[in-house]
């Protein structure tokens, strides 16, 4: 009953005390990709990689295919985490080799090789940057552009970025990441949700000196047309990555990211990640689901066990509208397991978090507004930052 009064709630809370927030199709905006003409000039005559993945698209085709019809010259193609075809589970190595369909070769950009080699760029005279992101610090392709520009900044490479919308690029929340927990799910200090496209944050990384070499990247963007920074952007034409299988999943990953490091799964190896939650020790919770191996989630967590928690398909108006990210459910899992409480958290959820606060936070049961009052004068040191590198009106 808690539970449904809490929904109840929340759903009035989101439309009164926040701005509504409308949607923007995909295809209404013109993304950087599509406008060949703007790029495919300072291609010509030269040896080209390209780090992308599924989601590189022009229309029908993939980047790739597209700019061997208009005969580039394609010397290597870069895949980030997932895989270059985005077949690949969270987290699972992912080889290098040759591409079946073209026969380029392809090297993984995860795992130890995370950033291009000098050996890898010999006879590449120019790289270019096409990867949908979800806008969203922990999703690990922001970082992947990071290493790539400081391996072009090293290597006097030109590096062409192919701007696409940022689905959550519709406001800012989360604590800021602080030094410590620095990794591949954040080489930066921004927060969790950032309101950037991949063009804007490569900008910002340029212009901070945020990479590890202080070389700056010789970067071309090629912006947007028609984007609204104020809209969710709904319907994503390929999956960002596996598990993120439509709008709902995107919209929540802000969210339940946070616990891919609690004992609690995220429905991988059910048809609704990213929009399910639970754990076997949830029993007081009706809902359950059973994950299963399947193509996308080879072993997930609590493979054919029997999991209780929570549907939140049903809830993405409100959370559309709540316009910040939602720590309730992870204090409201971490509250109805006590007997577990010990091992609730693993170290993965700092690095997810970003500093070892939010755990504490939960731990001592303080309330959302406290926690989120907590972030607000760091949110601000870097919303003046972030105000330097914008290419499109912000909300």
């Amino acid at each position: 009953m808690k539970l449904y009064i809490y929904i109840v709630v929340l759903f009035f809370y989101s439309l009164f005390l926040f701005p509504q927030v409308g949607i923007q199709s995909y295809q209404s905006i013109t993304t950087g990709a599509q406008q060949i003409e703007e790029y495919l000039p300072k291609l010509k005559n030269k040896k080209v990689a390209i780090v992308t993945n599924a989601s590189g698209i022009i229309g029908s085709k993939h980047l790739v295919d597209t700019l061997l019809k208009h005969k580039v010259k394609i010397a290597k193609i870069f895949g980030p985490e997932h895989g270059f075809r985005g077949t690949a589970d969270a987290g699972e190595k992912v080889k290098s080799g040759k591409d079946a369909l073209t026969n380029i070769t392809v090297v993984s950009l995860y795992g130890s090789h995370k950033k291009p080699t000098k050996e890898d760029l010999k006879g590449v005279d120019i790289v270019v940057y096409d990867i949908q992101d979800v806008g969203v610090r922990f999703y690990t392709y922001i970082s992947t552009m990071t290493y790539v520009m400081e391996a072009c900044a090293e290597n006097n490479k030109e590096l062409i970025i192919l701007d696409r919308p940022n689905p959550n690029g519709f406001y800012i929340d989360g604590p800021i990441m602080t030094d410590k927990y620095k990794s591949f799910l954040g080489l930066h200090n921004i927060p969790i949700v950032y309101g950037m496209t991949c063009g804007e944050y490569a900008k910002m990384v340029n212009g901070e000196g945020w990479m590890k070499t202080k070389l700056k990247c010789k970067l071309v963007v090629i912006p947007l047309k028609n984007y609204d920074r104020t809209k969710f952007v709904s319907g994503l034409p390929v999956k960002p990555s596996p598990n993120l299988p439509n709008d709902t999943a995107v919209l929540l990953y802000p969210s339940l990211g946070l616990f891919e490091g609690t004992i609690v799964s995220l429905g991988r190896g059910t048809d609704s990640p990213f929009q399910v939650i639970g754990s076997p020790t949830s029993a007081t919770f009706r809902y359950n689901f059973k994950p299963i191996s399947n193509t996308i989630s080879k072993k997930p967590k609590y493979q054919d066990t029997l999991c209780y928690g929570v549907d939140l398909r049903p809830l993405f108006n409100q959370q559309l509208q709540r316009k910040s990210i939602d720590v309730s459910w992870v204090a409201l899992f971490y509250n109805q397991t006590p007997e577990k409480q010990a091992v609730y958290f693993d170290k993965n959820f700092n690095y997810h978090s970003g500093n070892d606060e939010l755990q504490m936070q939960i731990k001592g049961n303080n309330s959302e507004k406290d926690i989120k009052a907590s972030w607000q004068p760091a949110l601000e040191t870097f919303k003046k930052i972030r105000s330097k590198y914008l290419i499109y009106k912000d909300f």
